[in-house]
């Protein structure tokens, strides 16, 4: 097993092992899930294209908890993070210790300017552990490490290099069982939820905003094993940026999400929004129509093109002047149930502003609220039945190394010990349809219920 060292610049050396690189990430996943709060940020591979890292943790030395008024929940981010010392890092290692968790929707209310939504969510509005180790799968160099940083004891790395080298990788994980109760129950009827989307475009035509996002929530309870669930939803519909997470006494979070928020290599940022859906159709040639009908919509450009500028503008408030950049516009991205428009925006951070910085002044993503922001936020809380809470917020890392990656909750469901919540919704443009943008809304959320009523 390799020691750690100090390097040139005085820094201490990670600790390096390596394991057999396997796709079957979920064996890997239950060899640490009795741990306290285990996480897995899942690339979906090999079910789903775009993601290239499988990051695996548990047992962190320290947790942040946050609450919907929580000041400067950010900041205190960076508090937790600043705890781990920077250690020397390798250009193929993502994730070297450091903060892995989850920012909810509602603790962007105080970047906005707008009071807090203390209105009651399953899980709490932030949840952040700071870990020390990570299993580090890397699907592109498919390679598997197991890395320590130097804050680890002996006894941790002993323990997990002899718990990763009794998996099986050849088996399949451990089954448990899953149910629903009852089936999911809609929080607004076809007609309600079609007269508040009139609603918002009677806020569009007085020139209010441009856009709003609007959601509902699904709500069923259950009983069993959440984590097969998540496998279940995941062998449907995995994301490039999935996250399974344990929150100690609390609840888990199960995100098949396809969408990246911000993810950061040091000073060069990047975010990718998502906007413009259609349904995927069985037989391939209405696929590809389908698919290039999405390409060709004015109504789905303009509204990724909106939310460009947004996020240009988010991204301008802390990157360096001249640096932000378009570089992709518009592209198809195509998933299991749905064909989507992702745009990528880029910029670079100065010294003087950390990716804790940038989260506060970018968040909630662009793409789930509206334009302009803090407008269709004020509309958002107004018409929406209950505070989003996990859903439309942020799963992600920020490593000791400088580097981070984070996901649109999307496709998410936040679970406490006896009812499981998830959402969907669309954006709303000045020539949007109420009955077209509930079956958008359905069209989303549909396969993602079906799975999980269908298990017995």
């Amino acid at each position: 097993m390799p020691a750690a060292g100090v390097n040139e610049a005085g820094m201490k050396s990670l600790q390096i092992v390596s394991l057999p690189y396997s796709l079957n990430t979920p064996a890997a996943f239950q060899a640490i899930a009795d741990l306290p709060a285990p996480v897995w940020l899942d690339s979906g591979r090999p079910l789903a294209r775009g993601g290239r890292y499988d990051i695996i943790s548990a047992d962190p030395i320290n947790t942040l908890e946050l609450t919907a008024d929580s000041e400067a929940p950010f900041a205190a981010l960076d508090d937790l993070w600043c705890e781990l010392s920077q250690a020397d890092s390798d250009a193929q290692l993502p994730f070297c210790g450091g903060v892995i968790g989850y920012a909810g929707y509602e603790l962007g209310m105080e970047g906005n300017f707008l009071p807090p939504d203390l209105r009651e969510t399953p899980l709490p509005a932030g949840f952040f552990g700071l870990y020390t180790w990570a299993l580090i799968v890397d699907h592109q160099l498919q390679a598997s490490h197991l890395v320590f940083h130097p804050a680890s004891s002996p006894v941790q790395v002993a323990d997990l290099v002899a718990r990763f080298t009794a998996v099986r990788w050849q088996t399949e994980p451990r089954a448990g069982r899953f149910r629903l109760l009852e089936p999911f129950t809609h929080e607004l009827s076809g007609a309600a939820y079609q007269r508040r989307v009139a609603r918002v475009l009677e806020y569009i035509q007085a020139g209010d905003i441009y856009q709003a996002n609007f959601t509902q929530r699904f709500r069923a309870g259950y009983e069993g094993d959440l984590f097969q669930a998540y496998l279940a939803l995941r062998s449907r519909v995995a994301g490039p940026f999935s996250a399974y997470l344990e929150i100690p006494d609390r609840g888990s979070i199960l995100s098949l999400s396809p969408e990246r928020f911000i993810s950061a290599d040091g000073a060069h940022v990047q975010t990718q929004p998502i906007k413009g859906t259609a349904r995927r159709q069985t037989d391939p040639e209405k696929d590809a129509q389908v698919a290039a009908a999405l390409q060709r919509s004015e109504k789905d450009r303009a509204e990724n093109l909106m939310i460009v500028d947004l996020l240009r503008n988010d991204l301008g408030k802390c990157c360096q002047r001249g640096t932000v950049r378009v570089p992709n516009l518009f592209e198809l991205a195509t998933f299991a149930n749905v064909h989507h428009l992702v745009s990528t925006i880029t910029g670079e951070l100065p010294e003087s502003c950390t990716f804790a910085d940038l989260l506060q002044a970018s968040f909630p993503g662009g793409s789930i609220t509206g334009a302009p922001k803090r407008r269709a936020m004020e509309i958002i809380r107004e018409l929406e039945s209950s505070p989003r809470g996990v859903y439309c917020g942020s799963i992600g890392y920020l490593s000791s190394c400088g580097r981070a990656d984070t996901n649109i909750a999307i496709r998410t469901f936040s679970a406490d010990a006896r009812r499981l919540t998830c959402a969907a919704g669309g954006g709303i443009v000045a020539d949007s349809v109420p009955a077209a943008e509930h079956r958008e809304c359905l069209d989303k959320v549909g396969l993602l219920l079906s799975t999980l009523e269908s298990l017995q």
